[in-house]
């Protein structure tokens, strides 16, 4: 039986970093891929989305050239150049990705592995088992058409919305989450009708109220219908392969594609687990210390499988953190907070620290500045688009416990003020630094009266 240091499980963000640190300190690494190698973010998440929603925003900016003098013919959408151009880019990064593997010198193994018992895994297909001092749990998770419902299976995912053989002329989108909103900003920017199923009566649970009903809006002014304050009862398969949508108002709607976007859940299942009592949340999520260590020797978990914060670049900081720990001698933990955080809608979305409801609900006392204005291009296009941008400030520290940013260019503008916001700048750090104008970042050193507080 051959024998390693490491087993990972999954080659994706998470598990792909783990083991090439863990090799880079001299273990003896092996991963086992049943897919691509890349995992959710590189083949079906965030890389190809990212660059789905770069071509849905080309389309307002043909439209405004004309605006800065540029000449420009009809503008027409080509969807499959679109998805065959995003297919090739994927399979170029996972060639990337295993190249960095191999490099690293780990054995990389494309079959599905199962644990058998404490320190053993075996591969499915060649039926070969390996003993491992160490099993690292990376298998990430997976959509979910939820809540079932009758004709429910009419739908599709997340995973499959990127391989559309054709462009619908209507979709109906169901979620409020930032994986719904995304695309349903993406698809109608590519000239699908589109309409947003939600139970709740606002987008983005869990984002400030300011961030969120601003959205809301900046939705319904970008051509989404929004149907709020419901849910699908049941769908229906008619000639030519439309759905016909059935909501709990009473009302019905058709599309080609119904795009199902209501969470995701842990890839736990088969992977045999239970065989040697690894507990689970009630989720069915990997049950993890702050070191990534479940409850049984020698096995942990890092990622989304985990639940904890679902983002890539939080699973490659813990795959990083438990290589060095584990292997490099170099002991570490990852801080879940303060993440800064991007919601790829149009207008985008960029925050990070805690919201004013949330600090509202710890008992901070707080003063909240605020700024709304049109951005510099809009001005020439006469587009209404509007920026937001919000400050929560702790009254008693001065501290900035929270930056929401509602606009072009949130995302990475709030990657910069992370920087500041993770060391505990305060406002007057804030008011300290020199503006850089023109620009829309300055606003957030150039507020100076509290709208509360």
């Amino acid at each position: 039986m051959r024998q390693v240091d490491l087993f990972v499980i999954g080659a994706g963000s998470g598990g792909v970093r783990a083991a090439r640190i863990a090799a880079g300190h001299g273990a003896s690494v092996m991963i086992a891929e049943e897919d691509r190698i890349g995992g959710t973010c590189v083949i079906r998440g965030c890389v190809p989305k990212k660059l789905y929603v770069y071509a849905s925003r080309l389309g307002d900016d043909i439209a405004d050239a004309a605006s800065f003098g540029w000449q420009v013919g009809p503008a027409r959408f080509d969807w499959p150049t679109l998805r065959d151009a995003v297919a090739a880019e994927v399979t170029r990064l996972s060639g990337l990705y295993r190249k960095g593997l191999d490099g690293a010198g780990v054995a990389i193994v494309e079959d599905r592995a199962v644990v058998t018992a404490p320190g053993t895994v075996r591969l499915s297909r060649s039926g070969e088992s390996i003993k491992a001092r160490h099993i690292l749990i990376a298998t990430g998770g997976h959509p979910v058409l939820e809540p079932v419902i009758p004709g429910g299976q009419l739908g599709i995912t997340s995973n499959e919305v990127f391989h559309m053989p054709v462009l619908p002329a209507r979709m109906v989108v169901v979620g409020g989450g930032y994986i719904a909103l995304e695309f349903a900003c993406v698809f109608a920017r590519l000239g699908v009708k589109v309409t947003l199923v939600h139970r709740g009566d606002n987008v983005l649970r869990g984002f400030d109220e300011d961030i969120r009903t601003r959205l809301r809006d900046a939705l319904a002014l970008g051509g989404i219908t929004l149907a709020l304050g419901r849910t699908i009862t049941r769908m229906d398969e008619l000639a030519g392969g439309v759905r016909q949508v059935s909501l709990s108002d009473g009302s019905v709607t058709e599309a080609e594609v119904v795009l199902v976007a209501t969470g995701r859940r842990a890839n736990t299942g088969g992977l045999g687990l239970d065989s040697i009592g690894v507990a689970l949340n009630a989720d069915g999520s990997v049950r993890v210390d702050a070191a990534s260590a479940t409850n049984v020797p020698g096995v942990h978990a890092v990622g989304d499988v985990t639940n904890r914060v679902n983002l890539t670049p939080v699973a490659i900081r813990e795959g990083h953190a438990f290589a060095d720990s584990v292997f490099g001698g170099k002991p570490w933990t990852v801080s879940h907070s303060p993440i800064a955080t991007a919601v790829f809608t149009t207008p985008e979305i960029g925050t990070i620290g805690i919201s004013e409801q949330e600090a509202l609900a710890a008992g901070y006392q707080l003063r909240i500045f605020d700024t709304q204005f049109r951005a510099m291009r809009a001005t020439m296009t006469g587009r209404e688009d509007r920026t937001y941008m919000k400050l929560v400030v702790d009254a008693g520290t001065d501290r900035v416990l929270g930056a929401h940013m509602l606009g072009p260019d949130a995302g990475e503008i709030i990657q910069s003020l992370g920087v500041a916001i993770t060391m505990g700048a305060t406002k007057a750090d804030f008011d300290r630094t020199m503006a850089l104008h023109p620009s829309a970042a300055e606003e957030f050193v150039t507020m100076r009266s509290p709208r509360k507080g």
